[in-house]
Protein backbone atom coordinates (compact mmCIF):
# COMPACT_ATOMS: atom_id res chain seq x y z
CA UNK A 1 0.00 0.00 0.00
CA UNK A 2 1.66 3.28 -1.49
CA UNK A 3 0.92 6.57 -2.30
CA UNK A 4 -0.50 6.60 -5.83
CA UNK A 5 3.09 7.88 -8.09
CA UNK A 6 0.70 11.05 -9.35
CA UNK A 7 0.22 12.49 -5.84
CA UNK A 8 3.53 11.96 -4.06
CA UNK A 9 5.37 15.24 -4.50
CA UNK A 10 2.67 16.86 -2.92
CA UNK A 11 1.74 14.66 -0.08
CA UNK A 12 5.18 14.57 0.67
CA UNK A 13 5.58 18.48 0.85
CA UNK A 14 2.39 18.36 3.34
CA UNK A 15 3.94 15.38 5.18
CA UNK A 16 6.91 17.18 5.66
CA UNK A 17 5.71 20.03 6.25
CA UNK A 18 3.51 18.71 9.22
CA UNK A 19 6.38 16.62 11.02
CA UNK A 20 8.31 18.65 13.50
CA UNK A 21 10.82 16.88 14.94
CA UNK A 22 11.51 18.75 18.56
CA UNK A 23 14.48 17.61 20.66
CA UNK A 24 13.00 15.68 23.72
CA UNK A 25 13.75 16.43 27.03
CA UNK A 26 12.30 15.36 30.64
CA UNK A 27 8.93 17.05 31.07
CA UNK A 28 6.59 16.89 33.75
CA UNK A 29 3.93 14.95 32.10
CA UNK A 30 3.18 13.92 28.60
CA UNK A 31 -0.34 14.64 26.49
CA UNK A 32 -1.34 12.29 24.34
CA UNK A 33 -3.53 13.46 21.97
CA UNK A 34 -6.37 11.41 20.57
CA UNK A 35 -7.07 10.07 16.92
CA UNK A 36 -7.28 6.96 14.74
CA UNK A 37 -3.86 6.35 15.39
CA UNK A 38 -2.87 3.70 18.32
CA UNK A 39 0.72 4.39 17.29
CA UNK A 40 0.15 7.53 19.85
CA UNK A 41 0.14 5.31 22.74
CA UNK A 42 2.18 3.54 21.96
CA UNK A 43 4.99 6.44 21.23
CA UNK A 44 4.01 7.40 24.82
CA UNK A 45 4.79 4.26 26.20
CA UNK A 46 8.03 4.14 24.88
CA UNK A 47 8.66 7.36 26.01
CA UNK A 48 7.55 6.91 29.27
CA UNK A 49 9.94 3.51 29.54
CA UNK A 50 12.57 5.81 28.54
CA UNK A 51 12.30 8.09 31.41
CA UNK A 52 10.80 11.36 30.27
CA UNK A 53 8.02 12.05 31.76
CA UNK A 54 6.44 10.31 35.00
CA UNK A 55 2.96 10.65 33.97
CA UNK A 56 0.64 11.00 31.25
CA UNK A 57 -2.77 11.93 30.23
CA UNK A 58 -4.64 10.29 27.74
CA UNK A 59 -7.27 12.61 26.09
CA UNK A 60 -10.27 12.11 23.06
CA UNK A 61 -13.86 11.16 22.64
CA UNK A 62 -14.72 10.30 19.35
CA UNK A 63 -15.00 12.14 15.95
CA UNK A 64 -17.07 10.26 12.88
CA UNK A 65 -13.28 9.53 11.79
CA UNK A 66 -12.55 7.27 15.21
CA UNK A 67 -16.48 6.06 16.68
CA UNK A 68 -16.31 2.46 14.93
CA UNK A 69 -12.57 2.45 15.68
CA UNK A 70 -12.84 3.18 19.46
CA UNK A 71 -16.53 2.81 20.47
CA UNK A 72 -15.22 3.27 24.11
CA UNK A 73 -13.94 6.81 22.98
CA UNK A 74 -9.91 7.20 21.93
CA UNK A 75 -8.36 8.13 25.32
CA UNK A 76 -10.01 4.94 27.23
CA UNK A 77 -8.76 2.82 23.88
CA UNK A 78 -5.52 4.33 24.17
CA UNK A 79 -5.02 3.93 27.90
CA UNK A 80 -6.13 -0.17 27.25
CA UNK A 81 -3.44 -0.15 25.00
CA UNK A 82 -0.23 1.41 27.08
CA UNK A 83 -2.04 -1.19 30.26
CA UNK A 84 -1.37 -4.12 27.31
CA UNK A 85 2.85 -3.02 26.47
CA UNK A 86 3.25 -2.45 30.81
CA UNK A 87 2.90 0.90 31.09
CA UNK A 88 1.53 0.87 35.13
CA UNK A 89 -1.87 2.74 35.58
CA UNK A 90 -0.53 4.63 38.54
CA UNK A 91 0.75 6.62 35.43
CA UNK A 92 -1.85 7.46 33.48
CA UNK A 93 -4.97 9.85 33.56
CA UNK A 94 -7.76 9.82 31.51
CA UNK A 95 -9.70 12.42 29.79
CA UNK A 96 -12.50 10.96 28.12
CA UNK A 97 -14.45 14.04 26.84
CA UNK A 98 -12.19 16.71 23.86
CA UNK A 99 -13.65 16.17 20.29
CA UNK A 100 -10.95 18.98 19.12
CA UNK A 101 -7.42 19.29 19.84
CA UNK A 102 -8.52 22.90 21.93
CA UNK A 103 -10.25 20.70 24.11
CA UNK A 104 -7.67 18.23 24.08
CA UNK A 105 -5.71 20.67 25.96
CA UNK A 106 -8.14 22.51 27.75
CA UNK A 107 -9.86 19.72 29.35
CA UNK A 108 -6.11 18.36 30.31
CA UNK A 109 -5.32 21.32 31.95
CA UNK A 110 -8.34 21.45 34.19
CA UNK A 111 -7.80 17.47 35.11
CA UNK A 112 -4.17 17.94 35.98
CA UNK A 113 -5.20 20.89 37.99
CA UNK A 114 -8.19 19.08 39.74
CA UNK A 115 -5.89 16.24 40.45
CA UNK A 116 -3.27 18.67 41.70
CA UNK A 117 -0.29 18.21 39.11
CA UNK A 118 1.44 21.31 38.88
CA UNK A 119 3.02 21.57 35.06
CA UNK A 120 5.71 23.84 33.87
CA UNK A 121 6.59 21.51 30.70
CA UNK A 122 4.29 19.02 28.79
CA UNK A 123 5.45 16.55 25.92
CA UNK A 124 2.46 16.36 23.28
CA UNK A 125 2.47 13.30 21.77
CA UNK A 126 0.64 13.19 18.64
CA UNK A 127 0.03 11.50 14.85
CA UNK A 128 3.42 12.60 12.62
CA UNK A 129 1.16 15.17 10.51
CA UNK A 130 -0.30 16.47 13.75
CA UNK A 131 2.71 17.99 14.91
CA UNK A 132 2.81 21.48 13.79
CA UNK A 133 -1.20 22.11 14.78
CA UNK A 134 -1.00 20.18 17.89
CA UNK A 135 2.48 22.55 19.02
CA UNK A 136 0.20 25.70 17.93
CA UNK A 137 -2.90 25.04 19.41
CA UNK A 138 -1.09 23.94 22.86
CA UNK A 139 0.93 27.54 22.80
CA UNK A 140 -2.22 29.45 22.23
CA UNK A 141 -4.06 27.42 24.37
CA UNK A 142 -2.00 27.32 27.53
CA UNK A 143 1.14 29.70 27.17
CA UNK A 144 2.39 29.34 30.48
CA UNK A 145 3.58 25.95 29.97
CA UNK A 146 6.19 24.85 27.89
CA UNK A 147 5.16 22.63 25.18
CA UNK A 148 7.44 19.76 23.09
CA UNK A 149 6.12 18.08 20.52
CA UNK A 150 7.29 14.21 19.67
CA UNK A 151 5.40 11.85 17.23
CA UNK A 152 6.62 8.01 15.77
CA UNK A 153 9.12 8.93 13.39
CA UNK A 154 8.38 6.60 10.25
CA UNK A 155 8.64 7.44 6.76
CA UNK A 156 5.35 8.22 5.00
CA UNK A 157 4.97 4.67 3.04
CA UNK A 158 5.98 2.90 6.77
CA UNK A 159 3.12 5.15 8.07
CA UNK A 160 0.74 4.58 5.80
CA UNK A 161 1.11 0.75 5.83
CA UNK A 162 0.67 0.63 9.94
CA UNK A 163 -3.03 2.42 9.17
CA UNK A 164 -3.79 0.61 5.80
CA UNK A 165 -5.72 3.42 3.97
CA UNK A 166 -3.62 5.67 1.98
CA UNK A 167 -6.97 7.71 0.83
CA UNK A 168 -7.61 8.58 5.17
CA UNK A 169 -3.72 9.62 5.65
CA UNK A 170 -3.81 11.95 2.53
CA UNK A 171 -7.26 13.37 3.88
CA UNK A 172 -6.00 13.95 7.43
CA UNK A 173 -3.05 15.81 6.07
CA UNK A 174 -5.26 17.56 3.75
CA UNK A 175 -7.54 18.98 6.35
CA UNK A 176 -4.99 19.61 8.93
CA UNK A 177 -2.95 22.11 6.24
CA UNK A 178 -6.08 23.66 5.86
CA UNK A 179 -6.68 23.69 9.55
CA UNK A 180 -3.08 26.07 10.20
CA UNK A 181 -4.64 28.80 8.90
CA UNK A 182 -8.19 28.62 9.48
CA UNK A 183 -7.93 27.33 13.26
CA UNK A 184 -5.35 30.67 13.51
CA UNK A 185 -7.67 33.25 11.99
CA UNK A 186 -10.37 31.59 14.57
CA UNK A 187 -8.39 32.43 17.87
CA UNK A 188 -7.80 28.51 18.39
CA UNK A 189 -4.09 28.74 17.22
CA UNK A 190 -1.06 30.64 17.09
CA UNK A 191 -0.47 31.80 13.30
CA UNK A 192 1.85 30.10 11.01
CA UNK A 193 3.55 30.57 7.75
CA UNK A 194 2.61 28.15 5.09
CA UNK A 195 5.44 28.31 2.28
CA UNK A 196 4.07 28.68 -1.02
CA UNK A 197 4.76 25.05 -2.16
CA UNK A 198 2.73 24.17 0.67
CA UNK A 199 0.06 25.50 -0.29
CA UNK A 200 0.16 24.57 -4.07
CA UNK A 201 0.47 21.25 -2.59
CA UNK A 202 -2.48 21.05 -0.56
CA UNK A 203 -4.63 22.76 -3.41
CA UNK A 204 -4.09 20.00 -6.19
CA UNK A 205 -4.80 17.41 -3.58
CA UNK A 206 -7.84 19.39 -2.68
CA UNK A 207 -8.56 19.29 -6.37
CA UNK A 208 -7.80 15.96 -6.29
CA UNK A 209 -10.68 14.99 -4.18
CA UNK A 210 -9.10 14.81 -0.64
CA UNK A 211 -12.05 16.94 0.82
CA UNK A 212 -13.26 14.79 3.14
CA UNK A 213 -11.72 16.79 6.44
CA UNK A 214 -11.62 20.30 5.38
CA UNK A 215 -13.44 22.53 7.59
CA UNK A 216 -16.41 24.79 6.34
CA UNK A 217 -15.14 28.30 5.59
Amino acid sequence: MEVPSELRADVELLWDYHCVPHEIRACDVAIGLGGHDLGVADHVVDLHRAGFFPLAVFTGANVATTAERFPRGEAVHYRERALERGMPDSAILVEPRATNTAENIEFTRALLADSGVRVGSALLVSRPYQQRRAIATARKIWPEVEFICSAQRLPLDEYVRSIGDVDRVITMLVGDTQRITAYAERGFAIAQEVPAEVDAAFHRLVEAGYTGRLVAE
